[in-house]
C-alpha cells in the first residue's frame, strides 16, 4: 500500500514527530501501515457533521437572518456553492492544496485523484497509523465547500446568482488553496514550516472567508434601502435551528481534524463544546448590559462566534484556555457586528466578516497564548508566547492580504463577466422570485 504523508490540524509537535519518526520509519521496511476501523468511522462520521453543518446548518442559520422574500435565494446559493467547491475540489483542489511539496501551492499530479484509490493512505499524527485517502479527500472536501458557502451571507439579498458561482470557483483556486497548502500541507507550507498553529482553520476558514466578504460588501455595494429600511431577520426560529446545527457539526469540524479517535480528538470535542458556551453567555451578557435585554439572534450569534474562535485553537489549549478564548472572542464580534461594522460602513447583510473575520483573528492570536503548557496548552517545553504571537500574526497577516487581493480581482473579474449585481427591480421584488421563479410562503 502507499503511505502519502499529509499534514492536518498543525500542533506544536507535530514537526519534531515527523523528523524524530521519519528516520526510524525509512529502515523498517517490513512496517505496515495500520488502518484503524475506529479512526475510520470516526472520520467518515465528522465528515457527516461538516456537511450537516453546512446543509442544513449554515443554509438555516443565514436564511433565518434575511427578509422572507429572499430566503430561497441564501438557501440556493449555500447549498449550490457547497456542491460546486466539492467537485472543484476532486478536479484539481485536493491536488494543488495537498500535493507536492511547494512553500505556496502544491502541483497537479492528483489531478481528477489521479493515483488515488481504495488502497492509498494518509498518514495521521501517529508513527504507522493512516486513513484511507478517500476519507481524508472528503473530509477536506467538506472544508473547501463548507468556507465557500460562508461568504453568501456578506453577499446576500442583491447579488447575481451566477456571479456568486463565478466569484465562488475564482476565489477558492487562487484564494482557499494557497492558504490551505500554505498552512497544512505539511513542513514545505510556508506558514507551517514558520510553525503557525491553526487546528481547524482560523486562517484557511474563518479569516479568509471573512475578508472575502468584506471585500464583496464594498464592491457589490449595500442591500437598497441599507441604514433607511429595516431589514430585521424574518425567522428567527431558522436562524436558532441552524445555529444548533452548526454547533453540533462542529465538533466534526474541530474534533476531525484530530484524523484519529483518540485523547487528541477528546481534547479538541470539550474545548469545542465549552467554548462556544462561555461564548453565548458573553454575547448575552453584553446584550443585557448595553440594551436592557437578550436576544436569540445574539445567543445563536454569540455560539457561532465562540465556534470561530476555538477552531484554530481546539486541538493544542487546555479547557480553561478554551472558556476564556470562547468569552473573548465573542466579546470581540459584539463589537464587530457594532462599532467596527459602522466605522467600516459596509453593507455586510449577515455579518460574516464581524464574526467569521473577527473572530478568526482572535482566536488565531489566542492560540498562542493559550498553547503555552503554563497555561494548561499542549506546546512544548521552552514554549514562548511572544515568539508565537509573532507566528500568529504573520499568519493573520498573510491571509488577510492574500484573500483580499484575491477577492478584489475576483470580483472584477466576474463584474466583467456577468455583472455583480441584480437589476434594481428585481432586487425590490425579492431573489426568491426574480432569479430562481419560486416563493418560500405563498400567502
Amino acid at each position: 500500500m502507499k503511505d502519502l504523508k499529509l499534514f492536518r490540524g498543525t500542533r506544536t509537535w507535530l514537526p519534531l514527530l515527523v523528523l524524530g519518526l521519519a528516520a526510524p520509519l525509512l529502515h523498517a521496511e517490513a512496517a505496515v501501515p495500520v488502518v484503524d476501523k475506529g479512526d475510520v468511522a470516526w472520520m467518515l462520521t465528522s465528515t457527516l457533521l461538516v456537511l450537516l453543518m453546512t446543509v442544513p446548518g449554515l443554509a438555516l442559520f443565514y436564511g433565518g437572518l434575511v427578509r422572507s422574500k429572499n430566503v430561497l435565494s441564501v438557501l440556493m446559493q449555500v447549498m449550490t456553492v457547497f456542491s460546486l467547491l466539492l467537485l472543484l475540489w476532486v478536479a484539481y483542489g485536493y491536488s494543488l492544496a495537498f500535493s507536492g511539496g511547494g512553500a505556496l501551492i502544491g502541483n497537479f499530479h492528483k489531478l481528477f485523484l489521479h493515483g488515488v484509490t481504495k488502497d492509498t493512505l494518509a498518514a495521521t499524527f501517529s508513527a504507522g497509523v493512516s486513513l484511507p485517502e478517500y476519507v481524508f479527500v472528503s473530509f477536506q472536501a467538506t472544508f473547501a465547500g463548507i468556507t465557500g458557502a460562508l461568504i453568501v451571507g456578506a453577499l446576500a439579498e442583491r447579488m447575481r446568482f451566477r456571479a456568486v458561482l463565478l466569484f465562488a470557483a475564482l476565489w477558492f483556486t487562487f484564494a482557499y488553496l494557497p492558504i490551505a497548502h500554505m498552512v497544512w500541507a505539511g513542513p514545505d507550507g510556508f506558514l507551517f514550516a514558520r510553525g503557525a498553529l491553526d487546528f481547524a482553520g482560523g486562517t484557511v476558514v474563518h479569516i479568509n472567508a471573512g475578508v472575502a466578504g468584506l471585500v464583496g460588501a464594498y464592491l457589490v455595494g449595500p442591500r437598497l434601502g441599507f441604514g433607511r429600511e429595516p431589514m430585521k431577520p424574518h425567522n428567527v426560529t431558522f436562524t436558532m435551528v441552524g445555529a444548533g446545527l452548526l454547533w453540533v457539526g462542529w465538533f466534526g469540524f474541530n474534533a476531525g481534524s484530530n484524523l484519529e479517535a483518540n485523547a487528541g480528538a477528546a481534547l479538541a470535542f470539550i474545548n469545542t463544546l465549552l467554548a462556544t458556551a462561555a461564548a453565548v453567555l458573553a454575547w448575552l451578557a453584553v446584550e443585557a448590559l448595553l440594551r436592557g435585554h437578550a436576544s436569540m439572534v445574539g445567543g445563536a450569534s454569540g455560539a457561532v462566534a465562540g465556534l470561530v474562535g476555538i477552531t484554530p485553537a481546539c486541538g493544542t489549549v487546555g479547557p480553561l484556555g478554551a472558556i476564556v478564548i470562547g468569552a473573548l472572542a465573542s466579546l470581540c464580534c459584539v463589537w464587530g457586528v457594532t462599532g467596527l461594522k459602522k466605522l467600516l460602513r459596509a453593507d455586510d447583510a449577515l455579518d460574516v466578516f464581524g464574526v467569521h473575520g473577527i473572530g478568526g483573528i482572535v482566536g488565531a492570536l489566542l492560540t498562542g497564548v493559550f498553547t503555552a503548557p503554563a497555561l494548561g496548552g499542549t506546546g512544548a517545553a521552552g514554549f514562548s508566547i511572544g515568539h508565537q504571537l509573532g507566528v500568529q500574526a504573520l499568519g493573520v497577516g498573510i491571509t488577510v492580504l492574500w484573500s483580499g487581493l484575491v477577492s478584489v480581482l475576483a470580483y472584477l473579474v466576474v463584474k466583467a463577466v456577468f455583472g455583480l449585481r441584480v437589476p434594481y427591480e428585481a432586487e425590490r421584488e425579492g431573489l426568491d422570485i426574480t432569479s430562481h421563479g419560486e416563493s418560500a410562503y405563498d400567502v
